[in-house]
């Protein structure tokens, strides 16, 4: 019976050191960027480097080690104050892919097999001045499903930002859905990113996924060969970024389409990640399906996988989470109301999209689709500007000024000495939170509070009747429904005015203290009804 036990026991062990090796390497200065360690090339301590699980810190001669198994990505955890190389698309090579076995036959290939695991799998590192004063460019959902909306985005967004500059942006990261469901086009889409000439981190979105598998863990197959790891981290300056994939393919609850969660490999990634950062730095959270769903609601995230999120964030008090996915826009905060042991709530921005409303909605003068979003916000791209560990958002709508930071809807006309009572002006504050102010004033009145209203916005619901009021077919896509919008403001419509033109003017005071304002015109005129009766 012992020899059987024994048998059995060494059979376990063999097996398990076939699935299972050391992947050992030195991260160092590449001082001649010829991306090889030469001699006179010292490692770099305290480099974080994993497996995607486990995180350890280099030696004092730069070198770690860690347990891998076949089907591994070893990354490293860029140090603040340097920088990596980047390949030819702009994308920062920091990660080693072991796969010997390669991926399985899919439709959209992922990984072919690699070659032997080398004896050591090193990563150079450069010296790069990093100011604690910093920007960052932050991108949701381009998703392009053919490669004409691949020019669409390339036109409306890398051609805006590179017309109205950059605003000094370090680097830049796309919140998932970096395509639509063809993964195809994950090359054109790096291709036109690279036009940027920024360093690019990219998250994971439902659109990019490897659908024809039947295992969460296969299901990245394809962005693994684009875009490496669809979990890693990097520092920068005084702030430390943790991309995570926050989609669980099949939805284990019926083993059918995707829910927003996590796995437990990724919670200990990022719990061993966390050990090594300090509690001063500002965590910044990169993730595809937002944590806060404002339209699913609870059912579209896995409520104990948020919840240990929030439980190894408890000690960070300065933490931002960005995602996308909804294609709205909103400001969500969780603390001390939502049972959090937090004296400062966890602000989560979930970022208008680089496509808008999939490209949706009549071209304009440039041959773009106009595609503003169901919740009235245009298209466009956000910032993310940091100064030692406090930050401040910015949104930029694509084509228009970057002080374009409302719309404003009323009534273009109205009657001389008629009622007030059914005339209202509404202004939709793009990057608003219903806590922000805003007021407003006719002419030289005095300033008035105007009130968030949970409303549709109606110069969006017009936009979409506007389509369908169209006598003739035009190219391009029916606008979404719209939906009510978290950021939309109402007042009354002062009419009881001298005949003539008046102005209204709206502005707002941020969570940042910073104030914006917008103007608008509409006119009094006599009332012909009247007129009519006097004949």
């Amino acid at each position: 019976m012992k020899k059987i036990l024994f048998t059995i026991n060494l059979l376990a062990l063999c097996i398990g050191i076939f699935a299972q090796s050391t992947v050992r390497g030195y991260i160092y200065e590449d001082l001649n960027k010829n991306g090889k360690r030469d001699g006179r090339e010292k490692g770099i301590v305290d480099v974080a480097v994993s497996n995607g699980k486990e995180v350890v810190l280099t030696d004092s001669k730069g070198a770690y080690q860690l347990p891998i198994g076949r089907d591994n990505i070893v990354f490293v955890v860029k140090p603040a104050g340097y920088i990596f190389p980047l390949n030819e698309n702009n994308l920062p090579e920091f990660y080693y892919i072991h796969k010997p076995d390669g991926s399985p036959d899919l439709f959209y290939k992922g990984v072919a097999a690699t070659a032997k695991l080398p004896k050591s799998v090193d990563f150079a590192l450069n010296k790069s001045a990093e100011n604690d004063e910093f920007t960052a460019l932050i991108f949701g959902d381009p998703q392009p499903y053919v490669n004409e909306q691949i020019e669409f985005f390339r036109k409306a967004i890398v051609e805006d930002l590179k017309l109205n500059g950059k605003q000094n942006a370090q680097f830049g990261i796309s919140l998932g859905d970096l395509v639509g469901d063809d993964l195809n086009l994950h090359l054109p889409y790096k291709q036109t990113i690279s036009q940027i000439q920024l360093p690019w981190y990219n998250v994971m979105g439902n659109h990019d996924m490897n659908y024809d598998v039947r295992k969460d863990s296969l299901s990245d197959e394809a962005f693994e060969a684009h875009f490496g790891p669809n979990n890693y981290a990097f520092n920068y300056a005084k702030v430390h970024f943790i991309a995570l994939d926050d989609i669980l393919y099949p939805d284990p609850r019926d083993g059918k389409g995707y829910w927003g969660g996590f796995k437990q490999e990724q919670l200990d990634f990022l719990k061993n990640d966390l050990q090594f950062v300090d509690n001063d730095k500002l965590i910044v959270i990169a993730l595809h399906i937002p944590l806060n769903d404002k339209e699913g609601g609870e059912e579209a995230f896995r409520q104990e996988d948020r919840r240990r999120l929030y439980d190894l964030l408890k000690n960070y008090p300065q933490v931002l989470v960005l995602s996308a996915h909804t294609h709205i826009q909103y400001q969500a905060f969780t603390g001390k109301n939502e049972g959090l042991e937090r004296e400062k709530p966890i602000h989560e921005y979930n970022v208008g999209t680089t496509c808008g409303d999939w490209y949706s909605g009549v071209f304009n003068e440039k041959g773009l689709p106009v595609t503003t979003m169901r919740d009235g916000t245009p298209q466009g791209y956000a910032f993310l500007k940091v100064k030692g560990n406090q930050y401040v958002l910015d949104y930029k709508v694509a084509g228009m000024p970057e002080n374009y930071k409302m719309s404003i809807y009323h009534a273009k006309k109205a009657p001389y000495k008629t009622p007030s009572s059914t005339y209202s002006v509404y202004a939709n504050i793009f990057m608003a939170s219903p806590d922000d102010v805003v007021d407003y004033k006719i002419d030289n009145g005095k300033w008035s509070k105007m009130t968030c209203v949970n409303e549709v916005d109606p110069a969006y619901s017009r936009y979409v009747q506007d389509w369908d009021y169209l006598e003739t077919l035009v190219p391009g896509r029916r606008p979404s429904e719209p939906i009510n919008s978290l950021h939309l403001w109402k007042a009354k419509l002062l009419v009881n005015l001298p005949v003539g033109e008046h102005q209204i003017e709206v502005r707002t005071t941020d969570r940042y203290g910073r104030t914006f304002s917008q103007t608008s015109v509409y006119r009094i005129e006599e009332d012909p009804t009247l007129k009519l009766i006097a004949r």
